[in-house]
């Protein structure tokens, strides 16, 4: 140290006086040792003081301590380190590897996948913390800090995480994808998610066309419920069950599910108890009544008005759709923000599949028929998100652990 200052002194003394400024220019070689220092690029140690002999490479980032600061006999500045070998002071080659500016901050973001949480804003020193936070999580950020290395968010009760790491949009139908392709990425489902309100979504073979069953009563609630809205009938109108209602192309057979009577009885039933009945029971005859009368046995306007909401064809009388199309008609009865989807929320088929083990409500049309078991559904997560599963051979306790693996992403 000696030897550094008597070289400095000497400087001062032999240098030009010529004008003094009030500036003090930064010399390219340091005068102390510096804090936490770190490399900017790869650089050569050496075994002498006069950086000559058989080199050795340090890399940025690599851990290493500086003993101490000296002159060599070529009067250039340099660091003597632990392990005993040299390296030129520059600070063209080394620099203070610490915090350049912290500020409070206070913002909600969704971690990435693949993060890091460090005990410190990232310097060379900063070390690798344990956490139970997951990736795309929600995580709340009190601090912003900036460094040589990027900038870093403090996550509450955690630790420092690089800002790259972090999305202001909700990313969790990432997670839902991914879970898709890794444990339902088979032939014989048709799966497809969709948030509501960010309108992200995720499937496998979700434009897989299977026969949907009682899934396409949906359009006929969705369609109904617009005539409602557009004045054209009303909740407490009486529509006759006569036995025309049961006998026209896309008909259901009146065998199937449901409480109404399987011979036409004339008499009159209300326009919301038919509702009810489709939504709550899958009733086939309620649901033949109200194809009859309000979308006038599938006509043209109807036909119209379905493929528009859907932006497809829906047969009615084929019922071959995919487990997007159910979601998109799905989507579209939550739009309208009425009846239906309160009616959907209380049905027969409240214990088993999507809605089964799900802790909030879920408003849903399941569909059976031959080797085809379907449910489509609004699941009232914090963030509401539509769910659809098309299955064939599959069973009610697979479509359960479908519907309990998403929304345990989405809950």
């Amino acid at each position: 140290m000696k030897k550094l200052l008597a070289f400095m002194l000497i400087s001062v003394f032999l240098a030009p006086f010529t004008v003094i400024s009030t500036e003090r220019k930064q010399s390219k070689y340091f005068d102390k040792i510096p804090v936490n220092p770190n490399f900017s690029q790869t650089i050569s140690t050496f075994p002498t003081q006069n950086l000559t002999g058989k080199t050795q490479k340090l890399a940025p980032n690599s851990s290493f301590k500086i003993k101490e600061l000296t002159i060599n006999k070529k009067k250039i500045p340099i660091f003597k380190l632990s392990n005993g070998r040299f390296i030129k002071a520059s600070r063209s080659n080394i620099y203070e590897d610490v915090v350049l500016k912290k500020m409070n901050y206070d913002r909600n973001y969704w971690l990435k996948a693949n993060f890091s949480i460090y005990n410190t804003p990232y310097t060379v020193s900063a070390e690798k913390i344990n956490t139970k936070l997951t990736s795309f999580s929600k995580v709340h950020v009190s601090q912003r800090a900036v460094t040589k290395h990027g900038v870093y968010m403090k996550v509450d009760n955690q630790g420092w995480v690089a800002e790259k790491k972090l999305s202001l949009q909700d990313n969790r139908m990432e997670k839902v994808q991914n879970l898709l392709n890794k444990k339902y990425n088979k032939a014989n489902y048709s799966i497809y998610v969709k948030q509501l309100r960010t309108q992200k979504s995720a499937g496998i073979n979700s434009n897989k066309v299977m026969y949907s069953a009682s899934v396409t009563k949906l359009p006929i609630l969705y369609f109904t419920e617009r005539q409602i809205q557009e004045g054209k009938f009303k909740l407490s109108d009486k529509l006759k069950y006569v036995e025309q209602v049961n006998h026209f192309k896309g008909a259901y057979k009146v065998e199937g599910s449901g409480e109404m009577p399987k011979k036409a009885d004339n008499k009159n039933y209300t326009v919301d108890y038919l509702l009810k009945a489709v939504a709550q029971h899958s009733d086939n005859v309620a649901s033949n009544i109200l194809g009859y009368y309000i979308a006038h046995k599938y006509d043209e306007a109807y036909q119209t008005t379905i493929t528009k909401a859907v932006k497809t064809n829906w047969n009615m009388e084929k019922r071959d759709v995919s487990s997007k199309t159910a979601a998109t008609i799905m989507e579209s009865l939550y739009s309208q923000k009425d009846l239906i989807l309160k009616y959907l929320s209380s049905t027969d088929f409240d214990n088993t599949r999507i809605s089964r083990d799900i802790t909030v409500p879920v408003a849903h049309k399941i569909g059976d028929a031959y080797d085809y078991k379907h449910d489509v559904a609004v699941v009232y997560a914090g963030e509401p998100f539509i769910l659809s599963i098309f299955t064939d051979k599959a069973s009610y306790e697979n479509i359960t652990t479908i519907a309990n693996d998403v929304y345990g992403v989405l809950k």
